[in-house]
């Protein structure tokens, strides 16, 4: 493993490289979690990440205790399915 480390690690990072940013014309994430959090079902947000498909995947709780995963267009601000 300690020979692999040396190449795996410029591999892990060209790998995450790949994945493009969020558009010029994005909505600001902090806008996109507000309304989010401004809905009456969130009670809170557990993880919020980049996909390689270009929408911000947001993982939140609702009050039941229910963890629900959403898609989120960084344009539009609405959620895709």
């Amino acid at each position: 493993m300690v020979r692999l480390l040396p190449i795996l690690v410029p591999l892990a990072l060209a790998t995450t490289a790949l994945a493009a940013p969020p558009p010029p014309d994005a909505l600001p994430l902090a806008e996109i979690i507000g309304a989010l959090e401004a809905q009456e079902d969130v009670v809170f947000i557990d993880e919020v990440d980049w996909d390689d498909e270009g929408y911000w995947e947001i993982e939140y709780y609702r009050p039941d205790g229910r963890k629900v995963e959403i898609r989120v267009d960084p344009v539009t601000g609405r959620q895709r399915r």
